[in-house]
């Protein structure tokens, strides 16, 4: 017999199982299984710094600083997991690009990734690969697992959106409300407070679907590319969006509207944005001719944090540590940095030449 139902928990059951029709079935009719995987569920609305047991860090990375086109490959590019000593381990396929990665919260042993070649998926944790999309799917720039609908994967691709809605099994292109001129997608990301609510980062704006991709609108204008689009861990309202020559955007109510933020220039790209997953206050940037800057103060105030680096000059992404609040910060073609007192100073901490697209962590818990 299962015993009676926290709410939260009860919620979490009616979000994984809508019917035909949209409805949910009574909790009774959905049994002991239905509340194994609401617990999963219920553990991934928890706040990532307050996950159990931390996180597993992974990265994308090209290490190919000095390689000539036809050389033989000497270096291991692809995916990168940090080891409990605090080192990087190549492991999976040695790809030239792997721009992105997302996991599935059901069972971390399957993961997708965006790839120059297309969506490359794993069912076994690495061991095996499949390219799941077509010969006209090629080069998706970002890839994102709906963790309300896991089976759901939005990837953004040079000429607009494609979706799966089996697990990569197929793709099909959803772009309506896309323009015919302007719909390349650079990053997309799922809102995780509800299935099916996706930001779009393109060339000629930000774009928002609440209907899994059934229909897209238009949200900001911008001039040129969104290059990262990121929510904040602590308040799923608050948004922040980096831009080629439209500055560093923010959107306080859930990504339906957008402005620019004060105090951060547009003469130059910015690429990269982050929250601390541990301080909801401390938030960093990264754009190539400014380094990196970071807030304390939830955006009032902005310091450049670029002492101890020789050069920024291609300063590429940034991320932070959920389960300590470090502050990791890429140069292309340099290899990661690390600071562990948000900025003020740094230690190279590995990937020596290698540009990293980007970063993910996953709960240890999460392992199956």
């Amino acid at each position: 017999m299962c015993s009676p139902l926290p709410r939260v928990l009860r919620a979490a059951i009616r979000k994984l199982h809508p019917n035909e029709k949209g409805r949910f079935p009574s909790i009774r009719r959905s049994g002991c299984a239905a509340v194994l995987a609401a617990l999963c569920l219920a553990g991934l609305e928890t706040p990532l710094s307050a996950a159990p047991g931390g996180h597993d860090m992974y990265l994308c990375a090209s290490v190919n600083r000095d390689y000539i086109v036809g050389a033989k490959l000497v270096t291991f590019s692809g995916l990168y997991r940090r080891t409990d000593a605090g080192t990087y381990e190549h492991f999976g396929v040695n790809y030239p690009q792997i721009f992105s990665i997302s996991f599935d919260p059901r069972d971390r042993r399957v993961f997708y990734t965006a790839t120059i070649n297309g969506c490359v998926q794993t069912t076994d944790g690495g061991d095996s690969w499949r390219i799941s999309t077509s010969w006209d799917m090629t080069e998706p720039k970002d890839v994102c697992v709906d963790v309300n609908s896991p089976d759901d994967v939005y990837l953004a691709l040079p000429d607009g959106i494609a979706v799966s809605n089996d697990r990569g099994a197929t793709w099909v292109r959803r772009e309506k409300g896309l323009p015919a001129r302007g719909k390349y997608t650079q990053t997309i990301k799922v809102d995780r407070t509800k299935a099916g609510r996706v930001l779009a980062g393109c060339e000629s704006g930000i774009y928002l679907t609440d209907n899994g991709a059934g229909k897209w609108r238009r949200v900001h204008v911008t001039e040129t590319t969104v290059t990262e689009i990121q929510q904040s861990p602590h308040d799923p309202k608050l948004w922040l969006a980096a831009t080629q020559v439209d500055g560093v955007l923010i959107s306080r109510d859930g990504g339906r509207s957008w402005s620019r933020i004060n105090g951060l220039s547009n003469e130059n790209a910015w690429y990269s944005v982050a929250f601390d997953p541990t301080n909801a206050a401390r938030w960093a940037v990264c754009g190539w001719k400014y380094g990196i800057l970071t807030t304390e103060d939830a955006g009032k105030s902005w310091t450049v944090r670029n002492q101890g680096l020789d050069s920024v000059d291609g300063a590429f992404r940034v991320s932070v540590d959920p389960d300590n609040g470090r502050l990791y910060f890429n140069i292309w073609r340099r290899g990661l940095y690390a600071s562990d007192d948000f900025g003020r100073t740094w230690r190279f901490d590995g990937i020596d030449g290698g540009t990293v697209y980007n970063f993910e962590y996953v709960a240890k818990g999460a392992k199956k």
